[in-house]
């Protein structure tokens, strides 16, 4: 857990609705809470536009997924859905009119959900939200991806429609945990590495993998590669607010879901992750040290000032840029966070990506803000890759894990999204070797032709 800032959020406790996953205060019926819970307002609503009527432009390997529009719009959206439709597409990622949806929609996870909850849900879309007569941009991924027809084949590989069913060898707190862990707040869906065909690697549950210019770290209970040294009051703090003071701070993916949904759920939600996180089978990623203990304060501030630039470029970069809020030996304040000890500063790619993009959270109406400082920062000093790789390197070698190194490229490549994936890297020679097979096939056809023309 955790990628980059601070703030503090006391929830109300709330019960009502089934007996797994339930969000928000009791004012609230059960359907709006589990849509919180599920966080399906972060995907379904494009900045600046209206609650769930899609556009949201989710960066995938194999391009830009559009989110389509889930209000009751009869023309727009899914007004006119039966409640098994909306079942069918919620757990199973197929629309009204038989159109699979890719599984940018969490659609493998949410199969796990009761029936009950899709029926409070389907009741929460219907009644309580308004419609929007907006048709979103559609979703045009180039070939082999846009041939839809091909999830029938992948879904038949990676797609189970078992529905959660309680353990019982575990405890009811257990349980609930694990419904909201791999089902509704679908945390697998990030969490879990993925495969070639990118599928859940459901043989290393929740052991971390990429997710696009961040990471989303191992969360299983494995005391150093994994969260297993944090308690369940630092667990349900950060999933309250995105920061453990000494631990981690939330940014990215992770603070959009803290954002709009974490911090919404009750007590009894936040503290049932925490127990199944905590008693979930540990996976070491060959880590020495956990990612929270690296670092220590500096005193370059002291031996450093007045030397030149060329000498230290990262620390220069680093006393003129950052040391204003982090302060100059790396300890943070009341209102920002101490750079060692610090989940961000053990890796590089979270690191790279925290500076590019900056921090952005709103933890109980609170703005937590970091600005980035990448070539397209607005507001604050603009760093070159080269600039943000020096840095870097500097924060690493100082506050983080010294084995780390960062290159002007590195920063590259998370701007433009992260590493490729190996589908998406295939995909680019799928046309060439389609028009090579189909050659051979010609020149095969003609050759035994010609030697029926000879024979005869």
């Amino acid at each position: 857990m955790g990628y980059a800032a601070a703030g503090m959020f006391t929830l109300i406790l709330a019960t009502a609705g089934s007996a797994y996953g339930q969000a928000l205060d009791t004012s609230a019926s059960p359907g709006k809470r589990l849509t919180i819970a599920a966080d399906c307002v972060a995907c379904h609503t494009a900045p600046g536009g209206k609650a769930f009527a899609g556009g949201y432009p989710l960066e995938s390997p194999m391009g830009t997924i559009y989110s389509t529009n889930i209000t009751p719009s009869k023309t727009a959206g899914i007004g006119d859905y039966t409640e098994a439709q909306f079942a069918r597409a919620v757990r199973d990622g197929v629309t009204a009119d038989g159109t699979h949806l890719y599984p940018a929609m969490p659609y493998t996870s949410y199969s796990k959900m009761t029936d009950s909850d899709i029926a409070a849900l389907y009741d929460y879309f219907m009644h309580e939200v308004q419609p929007v007569d907006t048709t979103p941009a559609k979703t045009a991924l180039d070939f082999p991806f846009n041939v839809r027809a091909s999830m029938i084949g992948w879904n038949a590989l990676y797609h189970s429609e078992k529905r959660f069913t309680p353990d019982p060898a575990k405890s009811a707190e257990v349980n609930r945990g694990d419904y909201l862990v791999n089902g509704l707040a679908h945390c697998d869906t990030c969490h879990t590495p993925r495969n070639v065909l990118m599928a859940a690697d459901n043989g290393r549950p929740l052991a971390g993998s990429a997710l696009g210019s961040w990471y989303a770290p191992n969360i299983t209970s494995d005391k150093v590669s994994g969260i297993g040294a944090w308690s369940a009051d630092e667990i349900v703090a950060y999933l309250r607010t995105g920061h453990v003071q000494g631990k981690a701070q939330a940014a990215g993916p992770m603070a959009e879901a803290v954002e709009n949904s974490l911090q919404h759920l009750n007590d009894a939600d936040l503290k049932a992750i925490a127990a199944y996180l905590l008693q979930t089978s540990p996976i070491n990623s060959g880590e020495l040290k956990a990612r929270h203990e690296y670092g220590q304060a500096s005193v370059d501030e002291l031996t450093l000032r007045g030397g030149k630039p060329e000498d230290n470029p990262g620390w220069h970069i680093f006393s003129g840029t950052c040391a204003n809020c982090h302060q100059p030996d790396g300890q943070g304040n009341k209102e920002y966070p101490s750079l060692f000890h610090n989940t961000a500063t053990s890796r590089s790619d979270n690191l790279i990506a925290t500076i590019v993009y900056g921090v952005h959270r709103e933890v109980d109406g609170v703005a937590i803000d970091m600005p980035g400082f990448g070539p397209d920062a607005l507001f604050t000093d603009r760093l070159n890759d080269q600039q943000i790789a020096d840095v870097a390197n500097y924060v690493l070698s100082r506050y983080g894990n010294a084995d780390k190194t960062v290159t002007a490229a590195d920063v590259a490549l998370a701007r433009e999204g992260g590493p490729k994936a190996p589908l998406a890297v295939m995909a680019k020679f799928t046309i060439p070797a389609i028009i090579l097979v189909c050659v051979l096939i010609g020149l095969a056809v003609m050759a035994l032709i010609s030697r029926r023309r000879k024979g005869a």
